[in-house]
């Protein structure tokens, strides 16, 4: 381990250095996160800055305002997004998933409160240093501009769940994100019976959707007396026909509201 690193580890406990965690080459998350499009000679110097953190469920990542030193891609685990108002009150605003970009290049401070929901593990960079090798390759900018076009597509969506849809539709629309971004992470086809681990407890899909808990549990089983959903454990669930949970969300087969 080099001078450098140690140092980093010194000046950072909760920093775990990049080589206990494997090369760039070797990651889950490879070609979904903001280094998707980056050539050998481009991780390359990724290498040379990154680091990694981990957080236990309930941890809480960052505050909202606090200064934030480093930007960073999730390798594994989930965490929420919230901000909360002067009066005390919080709102969940969103959800960071495997392969998601937390932290702003450029921006010193968080915009959001972020708190892990399962144990965590980031692929964090130095905002300097990811600042300054941002200006140097095409492929990460590029990159990086595609998920910030997405991320504005999901919000445009996700104003669309909270403000039109039904309480069942917004379950089964929550359900269908989860299974879409799980089975493109891990290569895997919806066509047949699937198995998903939701990432919140009722109580936070609840606050997440706008609903009441109650409303939440009476609809989750709704859909499993009506077959749409089979559940396992406390999180599991089951999808029987991927197709059948998409017409029940009111988004047609590409995630798309129909009018």
């Amino acid at each position: 381990m080099s001078a450098q690193t140690l140092t980093q580890i010194k000046h950072d406990p909760g920093a775990v250095s990049s080589h206990g965690e494997g090369r760039c080459e070797d990651c889950p998350i490879r070609y979904r996160a903001v280094c998707a499009h980056c050539e050998t000679d481009e991780l390359a110097l990724l290498e040379g800055i990154k680091f990694y953190r981990s957080y236990e469920p309930g941890q809480t990542i960052v505050w909202g305002g606090d200064r934030m030193d480093f930007v960073a891609s999730v390798v594994t685990g989930v965490a929420t997004l919230t901000q909360t108002l002067e009066d005390g009150r919080t709102q969940m605003v969103g959800l960071l998933l495997p392969s998601d970009f937390l932290g702003r290049p450029g921006r010193e401070r968080a915009t959001y409160n972020a708190v892990a929901t399962t144990r965590v593990v980031l692929c964090c960079f130095r905002r300097k240093a990811f600042d300054d090798i941002l200006r140097e390759v095409p492929h990460l900018s590029h990159r990086l501009l595609e998920m910030t076009l997405d991320e504005l597509d999901a919000a445009r969506e996700w104003m669309l769940l909270l403000g039109r849809k039904s309480a069942r539709e917004k379950i089964a629309s929550f359900i269908a994100i989860i299974a879409r971004r799980e089975a493109a992470l891990n290569g895997r086809s919806l066509d047949s019976r699937s198995e998903i681990d939701l990432p919140l407890t009722r109580e936070a899909m609840a606050d997440y959707l706008g609903l009441t808990l109650e409303t939440v549990s009476r609809q989750v089983n709704a859909l499993k007396r009506d077959g749409v959903i089979e559940l396992v454990g406390k999180r599991g669930v089951v999808l029987p026909d991927f197709a059948r949970l998409v017409e029940e969300s009111g988004d047609d087969a590409d995630g798309g509201w129909i009018a």
